[in-house]
């Protein structure tokens, strides 16, 4: 028997039987009568470093939390039977007790997501307290037209959470749902109410009319419009007039709120006027700027950024109606070259590039070996190892494809 008929975890023996050393002693994994000793044991340690390779990969997965415990656990359970009766040479128990590591990793995600669960019922709770509690508040007070609507919110809000425990949910909803009918019993009552006080309010908004048709030619910008604002806060709190003088009234105290406010716009329009020069450098600069992209060098594109929004400050006011353009074009160019920054930042993590990138190498070179060796069986005319090679081949190349997928994350 050749020195190359031993090894650390199987032997040779002269028939071409492969066997592999276990805690329990020897057993056989098959015979290699066609090839020499050393190549029996490469062919089988071959198989082994296989199965290294689909438990690392496992134990990426799981730890990576990308599988479900259940999942998970299935995994580790076809693996380790895979291992057990492994027609491979090398440290089998290693390869289980490397699974079998892997068990409490999975009982903890289950706690983990168990306890995360737990957290969300928890959350919802809260949330569904607060809308409660913000119901209520709302059904003891006067706010007739915003606490309709918010009602309407809180319920789309409420619909939109999760169930708790029974018990809670429907205490809740029972409070929730009286807040509600008290409100709507409340603002009807207060509606009928109104109708009794329209002759009232007309009388109170045909004063507001006479002030605000006072107003309509001053010119004192400041004080007249906030004088106008304290009308319409007055007309709003008079509530409606009858219907046949409350369309005319809010005609004409529009029309004078027009009057002033119009006027006031035009002078404001003047002074915009002075502000044209001002647009004109800014859209220069924002040729400039835009034509920082598409980024091809980031650094250089940011600090040419970094000069136009110097030159930008110091151009001054523009018109009011191209504030929300030029400021919507420059922000656009801001966050471009931001997005390239981050997405930089993203694929910069060179540890994980390396280990995935290595892993690829790795599997690139023991797939070659195979196909060679596959090559040597074709041409030996040896079937039964042709179809081993050809198996081991495609997995090896299954697992690459992984890899790849893996490492093309960080490129």
């Amino acid at each position: 028997m050749s020195q190359g008929s031993l090894h650390e975890w199987g032997r040779v023996d002269a028939d071409g039987n492969v066997f592999v050393r276990t805690a329990d002693g020897e057993r056989p994994v098959g015979q290699y009568p066609a090839g020499t000793p050393d190549e029996a044991l490469t062919f089988f340690t071959e198989r082994f470093e296989a199965l290294a390779f689909e438990v690392e990969l496992l134990e990426q997965r799981i730890r990576s939390g990308v599988l479900s415990p259940e999942e998970a656990l299935e995994s580790v359970k076809t693996v380790s039977g895979q291992v057990t009766d492994a027609n491979a040479v090398g440290d089998l128990a290693s390869l289980t007790a490397r699974l079998e590591a892997l068990r409490p990793v999975i009982e903890g995600q289950r706690e983990a997501r168990r306890a995360e669960r737990q957290q969300k019922s928890a959350e919802a709770k809260v949330a569904k307290e607060r809308l409660v509690a913000e119901a209520e508040k709302i059904a003891e007070g006067s706010d007739w037209r915003a606490g309709a609507n918010r009602l309407r919110t809180l319920l789309d809000e409420w619909k939109a959470l999760p169930r708790i425990d029974r018990a809670s949910d429907d205490a809740l909803w029972k409070r929730f749902s009286s807040a509600r009918t008290s409100y709507t019993r409340r603002r009807k009552t207060h509606f009928a109410e109104q109708n009794e006080k329209r002759d009232a309010a007309r009388e109170v908004k045909q004063r507001l009319v006479k002030e605000a048709e006072s107003l309509a030619d001053s010119t004192e910008w400041g004080p007249t419009a906030g004088r106008y604002r304290d009308l319409m806060r007055q007309w709003k709190a008079a509530g409606p007039a009858p219907k046949d003088v409350d369309d005319e009234l809010w005609r004409r105290f529009r029309a004078a709120q027009d009057t002033f406010f119009g006027a006031r716009d035009a002078t404001n329009a003047a002074l915009d006027a002075e502000y044209a020069a001002n647009a004109e450098v800014k859209e220069q600069l924002l040729v400039e700027a835009e034509a920082l992209l598409p980024v091809t060098d980031l650094d250089a594109a940011k600090r040419g950024l970094r000069d136009i929004a110097e030159r930008w400050e110091a151009a001054g006011k523009v018109p009011r109606e191209k504030i929300k353009e030029l400021e919507g074009r420059m922000r656009a160019v801001e966050q471009a070259i931001r997005g390239v920054e981050d997405e930089q930042w993203r694929k910069s993590d060179p540890e994980k590039s390396a280990r995935a990138d290595d892993m690829v190498t790795q599997l690139e070179a023991a797939i070659a070996q195979v196909e060679a060796d596959l090559a040597k069986a074709r041409e030996a005319g040896n079937d039964k190892q042709v179809k081993e090679l050809e198996e081991n081949l495609a997995s090896r190349q299954s697992f690459l494809e992984m890899a790849r997928r893996v490492s093309a994350d960080y490129s």
